[in-house]
């Protein structure tokens, strides 16, 4: 039996015959005359979801927003060295700056899914600082995932190396560099790799504004951020951010993060 309305169509399934639908537009035509007996305003509620209301943040300019955390205070008490007891950096007016071989300091709270913002300083190089050696820091993602902090104003390196490049694994789209002496900003939108036991689920994803230039945009990271050697996963949970001491007098301020 061939069906061209709504009406004949249930007339037809009441009765228990077989259907061949073949005037569909009716159908849909018959959905458009009951939008016609309804106001624009009524037609436009139709699609309106209500609920849930997002949750109220104050995100005043040059402010930490107010349901972030802020991880930079004048005691560092949210800071330890690699090792645990108290982080062996320098802060000073506010601005954490690298003390040279006293080794990298992470967050004593571990994060997933985050939003950081952390704003980075290099200071003017020596004369013979090239490449990786000009003032070289990392920002480490779950203690795991680099992405690079380095002096890459006119400084020629490799460019999976430079500054905002996820280390030896993805190049950066631009080099937003601003000249030494200057702040940086980094904002990172990341989301941790999930593991089925010892197995991976799903990879970390990663975007990278430098300076408000997107850099990385969600981009698959491979596995741990090697010097030396290929990429690779093993399965993790919630993890500190890990600030890298590579021997260089790089500044920090104004890190704070939100979970997502």
């Amino acid at each position: 039996m061939k069906v061209s309305s709504k009406k004949h169509l249930m007339m037809a399934l009441a009765a228990g015959l077989t259907v061949t639908v073949t005037a569909q537009a009716d159908v849909e035509g018959s959905d458009m005359s009951d939008n016609q007996q309804l106001s624009r305003a009524q037609q436009a509620a139709k699609t309106e979801v209500w609920e849930p209301v997002p949750e109220v943040v104050n995100a005043d300019k040059g402010a930490v927003p107010s349901d972030a955390i802020a991880l930079l205070d004048t005691s560092m008490s949210a800071w330890e060295s690699l090792k645990g007891g108290k982080a062996p950096w320098t802060m000073e007016d506010g601005v954490l700056t690298v003390k040279p071989g006293t080794g990298d300091i992470k967050t004593k709270q571990g994060f997933c899914d985050v939003q950081l913002h952390v704003e980075w300083r290099v200071p003017k190089p020596e004369p013979d600082m090239k490449g990786q050696q000009r003032n070289n820091s990392g920002i480490f993602l779950q203690q795991r995932y680099e992405v690079q902090v380095l002096d890459s104003y006119e400084n020629p390196t490799y460019p999976n190396g430079q500054a905002g490049s996820i280390y030896k694994q993805s190049i950066p789209l631009v080099n937003a560099m601003r000249a030494p002496g200057q702040w940086q900003e980094y904002d990172i939108i990341y989301t941790a790799p999930k593991f089925d036991g010892e197995s991976l689920e799903s990879p970390g994803y990663i975007t990278v504004l430098h300076n408000g230039v997107v850099v990385q945009n969600h981009t698959e990271i491979q596995g741990t951020t090697e010097w030396i050697g290929a990429p690779k996963y093993k399965a993790h949970g919630c993890a500190p951010i890990q600030l890298q001491d590579h021997g260089n007098l790089v500044s920090f301020r104004n890190i704070w993060v939100r979970e997502l």
